[in-house]
C-alpha cells in the first residue's frame, strides 16, 4: 500500500501578546515590536492539519475528514477561537504564544484525539505571508 497524505484547512481568530518574561520590557519591545502591545493584538489565523497512513481497503479512506474536523474542533477550535490566547487559554500558561510555540502546543493537543502515529504535519498560517511549519519530535 502507498502512504497517504490528506489535509485539513480550519480557521480561528484570536488576540495574544508576544512577551518573555526573560527578557526586560525594553528587551521585548526592541524584539517583538508592535506586537508586544501590553493589551495584545489579532489575527485571523489559518491551521493545516495533515495525517498520513494507509488507505483502509474496507472503507478506501485513511481518516474521515469529518472526524477529523470533530478531532480539531474539540482539542484546539474549542479552546482558543476568539479568545486572549495568554488569558484565556490554560495550555498557554506561562508561554509565549509566538507561532512556532502555538503551532507545537496545538500538536500537543490534537494527538491524543487522533489514532496513534496518524498525525503528521502542523502549518500555523499567523498571515497570508507567514507561517510555522511543525512536524513533531
Amino acid at each position: 500500500m502507498s502512504m497517504i497524505y490528506i489535509t485539513r484547512r480550519v480557521t480561528f481568530s484570536a488576540s495574544h501578546r508576544l512577551h518573555s518574561d526573560a527578557l526586560s520590557d525594553e528587551e521585548n519591545r526592541r524584539v517583538f515590536g508592535k506586537c508586544n502591545n501590553p493589551n495584545g493584538h489579532g489575527h485571523n489565523y489559518a491551521l493545516k492539519v495533515t495525517v498520513r497512513g494507509e488507505v483502509n481497503p474496507e472503507t478506501g479512506i485513511v481518516l474521515n475528514f469529518f472526524d477529523l474536523q470533530d478531532a480539531i474542533d474539540a482539542a484546539i477550535l474549542d479552546e482558543v477561537d476568539h479568545k486572549h490566547i495568554n488569558l484565556d487559554v490554560p495550555a498557554f500558561k506561562g508561554i509565549n504564544p509566538t507561532a512556532e510555540n502555538m503551532v507545537v502546543v496545538f500538536w500537543n493537543m490534537l494527538e491524543p484525539k487522533l489514532p496513534p502515529g496518524l498525525l503528521y504535519e502542523m502549518q500555523l498560517y499567523e498571515t497570508d505571508n507567514d507561517h510555522v511549519t511543525y512536524r513533531g519530535t
